[in-house]
């Protein structure tokens, strides 16, 4: 694994070339891939429960990096990252902002998906000045609907997972239609495209402890979102059964300068399954 933390040259196009980096942040070692050009606000994107560098779409990295700097992290715990995995968002969020500090970015703008969105909006109410834009996508607020049963709602999918042979994403980010098997299908073929320097992958101990980190993200006390000033845009399925899609509606209501997109007959892998649609809609905002 090439684990340099050097400057990129000439641009990265393809996810498969993105070599895995590292940058120490306070004492820890985060890695990291980027794409895309070296200048513009750079594209953070932040990932779901379990997910090491290569659960990230690589053609919503690649669609994104086709026009700005976009670099796919994980949490200290992940994968090659080291430390141990965090038990609290908060703590998820601090970590990412010493990691953006750590890349000496001033300004940045961030793509959470589940987890991912819980930790984007964390960072967003603790260091608004770092944020320019925000993309929470298949995931919900502090206190939200739901959000402490992820657990309970998983489990099951994740057995059926194993008695089938099958990742427990095809169950549970998508719907049982014939659409949604067939973009799951489609989806974890995709995550399976780079063969060389793949990261490692998560141990169950951080596996249980990013949930311990989910159930106290739901039972925790309701942040005030009206204080998010920035231009938020919040995706997901319709039919979500991880993070109930009504996590998504009511972050609508209650974030001032929001756009909200709700994909037909999706789950909360919404954004895979639409990823051209999600893609062009997410740089018509970034670029706006």
């Amino acid at each position: 694994m090439n684990m340099s933390h050097a400057p990129q040259t000439s641009p990265i196009k393809k996810w498969n070339d993105a070599p895995t980096r590292s940058v120490d942040v306070a004492g820890t070692k985060l890695v990291y891939r980027q794409l895309g050009p070296a200048t513009g606000v750079p594209v953070i994107m932040l990932n779901h429960w379990g997910a090491v560098l290569d659960n990230f779409d690589p053609r919503i990295v690649e669609g994104l990096a086709a026009t700005r700097p976009v670099i796919a992290v994980h949490y200290r715990g992940v994968g090659a990252s080291g430390g141990k995995a965090s038990l609290t968002v908060a703590e998820m969020a601090e970590d990412t902002i010493a990691f953006i500090r750590a890349l000496g970015f001033g300004e940045v703008d961030l793509l959470g998906f589940s987890l991912g969105g819980f930790v984007a909006q964390d960072i967003v109410l603790k260091e608004p000045e770092l944020v320019r834009k925000v993309i929470p996508t298949g995931t919900g607020p502090a206190g939200g609907e739901g959000i402490e049963k992820v657990g309970a709602v998983s489990w099951p999918f994740i057995i059926k997972g194993m008695l089938t042979f099958r990742d427990a994403k095809f169950y549970l980010f998508f719907t049982s239609t014939s659409n949604g098997r067939r973009a799951a299908k489609a989806f974890l073929k995709r995550l399976k495209e780079r063969e060389a320097d793949r990261d490692k992958p998560i141990t169950m101990a951080a596996f249980l402890r990013q949930l311990k980190a989910i159930k106290a993200w739901g039972a925790q006390t309701r942040q005030d979102l009206s204080t998010i000033r920035k231009p938020v845009l919040v995706a997901n399925g319709d039919n979500d059964k991880m993070v109930p899609s009504s996590n998504s509606i009511d972050m609508a209501r209650r974030i001032p300068n929001v756009e909200l997109v709700l994909y037909e007959d999706a789950g909360h892998g919404g954004i895979f399954q639409y990823h051209q649609e999600f893609v062009e809609t997410a740089l018509e905002f970034l670029d706006r």
